[in-house]
């Protein structure tokens, strides 16, 4: 599965997703940690990424189209990266069976 991790989440979560055996790049990676929404979302596009966000706005972005990349909805309060990054690990599996399946909005909630 490809995913592009938005710029509010760390780089070292596309580390993670890679490692994890999925092809993942952070916004920075393509020097867009100041781009507008509307850029990351064509990127994501183009690349048929699943869009790994905490911005509520891509959320509502997906359900006014009714199209577009498939957003994992990422919902959680200020934690460490290595929690967070372990917790999502842990529940990828799940992640890439509702992405294939076609939901439009996975939502995430690290506990």
């Amino acid at each position: 599965m490809r995913f592009l991790v938005d710029a509010q989440l760390p780089p070292s979560l596309a580390k993670a997703l890679r490692i994890a055996g999925h092809e993942a790049f952070h916004v920075a990676d393509f020097d867009l940690l100041a781009a507008t929404d509307q850029r990351i979302w064509k990127l994501a596009v183009e690349r048929s990424a699943v869009l790994v966000t905490k911005d509520q706005d891509f959320l509502l972005l997906r359900t006014a189209r009714g199209d577009g990349p498939t957003i994992l909805w990422i919902r959680l309060g200020n934690c460490p990266n290595r929690k967070l990054i372990a917790q999502l690990t842990q529940a990828l599996p799940a992640i890439v069976d509702a992405a294939n399946r076609g939901e439009a909005v996975i939502e995430f909630v690290a506990r």
